[in-house]
């Protein structure tokens, strides 16, 4: 019986869960010589998430604070520089895809210890390249570590913890923010330190994703450690497992897709753009990177309370709403004042941009079994960052011809139309599997 509580896969996981909470016998005894070192190892294991996540916006959020020095630099025009912006969609889309597979190969841990690994390296060695095209690779190869670790986390996470999701997703989604912040924030005054240098000021952040490597070393001969198996071996596959869902027949998983798709839109465009459009408002690099890391540190809190306020109400439309009514508010604040009422636009902007906790909380609630969430989840962040790709690019483009925010500004707000419309829809109370069934 101890045995069979404690693996939990797929679609087993809330039966289990709840039966586990019925039955006294499934707790294990003090005594049992496997439970000391399984508590350590989940003690590690959720100190390797927290590093892990700190770690998968720095990349992205540090080149936004330096983009105009990074620019001038490399030389790059501004549709470079959008191309920039847009490429962690990009890898995203087209290196997520590859998470599970590579997972069923080698294991979920060794990937993610791997994709730690890749941002190291990516990021110790972009700003020294001295290339415009050797700095999109080396960039690319940070962001596909990030890319197959963001997939993989939540799948760690519902294994390891399937009584706790909702908090552990809530420290995992408070220590992304934090890391995303923290990035926006420091790496102007680090630069500064180092003398300007604004290839040192990026390179440092090697330092916190090398950190991250050390606690999923444990992890990699078993794969991220499915608990059931006391061996560490992975779990098998549940004999009884529901049959594939036809995913693209239903109407939630693609309003789902396309208001992940947008809500990451407006984040990428946020991270890559937003301290410039401070700074060509006047604002002080110092300053803008503060306003950047304002709106990111929006999400620590915000992470913990919007899935959690979420997962109460049948339908997520008026948290959708308010969340775009906040995003409307900063956007058109960028465009009248953005330098007079820096500090609310950067709060409001932030609010706005909690969307992303929100959408993986959907993911949970759209269906009812852990092989619907499994898809459900691999289709509407592939499909969302997809739709993500062109966003970025395009605020570039319109930056560079039209000579000023105006335009892209305007983008900005128009995208949070659809996105709110998309987001209601999504958060109606149903699962995909009342729609892609058979």
């Amino acid at each position: 019986m101890m045995g069979r509580m404690t693996r939990i896969t797929g679609d087993e996981t809330r039966t289990t869960a709840s039966a586990t909470a019925r039955t006294p016998a499934a707790t294990a005894p003090p005594e049992h010589p496997g439970a000391p070192t399984r508590a350590w190892r989940k003690r590690l294991l959720v100190a390797g998430i927290v590093l892990a996540a700190l770690n998968l916006r720095p990349a992205i959020t540090s080149f936004g604070a330096l983009l105009e020095e990074v620019r001038d630099g490399l030389g790059m025009s501004g549709s470079v520089a959008g191309l920039l912006t847009s490429l962690p969609a990009l890898c995203f889309a087209v290196f997520g895809v590859t998470a599970p597979r590579l997972a069923r190969r080698f294991g979920p841990g060794a990937v993610v210890c791997a994709g730690m690994a890749a941002i190291a390296t990516g990021l110790l060695v972009r700003p020294f390249v001295g290339t415009t095209a050797a700095f999109l690779l080396t960039s690319g190869l940070a962001l596909a570590g990030i890319a197959v670790s963001n997939v993989l986390m939540p799948v760690i996470v519902k294994r390891w913890f399937p009584d706790r999701v909702g908090s552990m997703t809530g420290l995992y989604s408070m220590a992304l923010a934090l890391g995303t912040a923290s990035a926006a924030a420091v790496t102007v005054p680090v630069t500064d330190a180092l003398g300007g240098d604004w290839q040192a000021g990026l390179a440092v952040w090697a330092a916190l994703a090398a950190a991250a490597v050390l606690p999923w070393l444990a992890f990699v001969r078993d794969g991220g450690g499915t608990p059931g198996s006391g061996d560490g071996r992975p779990e098998e596959r549940p004999a009884g497992q529901a049959p594939v869902l036809r995913i693209t027949r239903s109407r939630t998983a693609w309003a789902l897709a396309v208001f992940f798709g947008l809500q990451a839109t407006a984040a990428y465009i946020t991270m890559g753009w937003m301290a410039q459009i401070f700074r060509d408002a006047g604002v002080p690099a110092g300053r803008a990177g503060l306003l950047l890391a304002v709106t990111m540190v929006m999400g620590v809190p915000l992470a913990f309370v919007i899935p959690r306020l979420a997962a109460r109400l049948p339908r997520q439309g008026p948290i959708v709403l308010a969340l775009g009514i906040s995003g409307l508010i900063g956007y058109a604040g960028l465009y009248f004042a953005p330098a007079g009422g820096a500090w609310a636009w950067a709060v409001l902007l932030g609010v706005a941009n909690c969307a992303f906790p929100l959408a993986l909380t959907m993911v949970g609630m759209r269906a009812r079994t852990g092989g619907g969430v499994a898809q459900l989840s691999a289709f509407a962040q592939s499909t969302g960052y997809l739709i993500s790709i062109p966003g970025p690019l395009l605020v570039g483009v319109l930056y560079q011809h039209s000579g000023g925010w105006g335009l892209p500004i305007a983008l900005m707000a128009g995208l949070m139309v659809p996105q709110m419309i998309v987001g209601v829809v999504a958060g109606r109370d149903r699962t995909v599997e009342d729609e892609a069934a058979g």
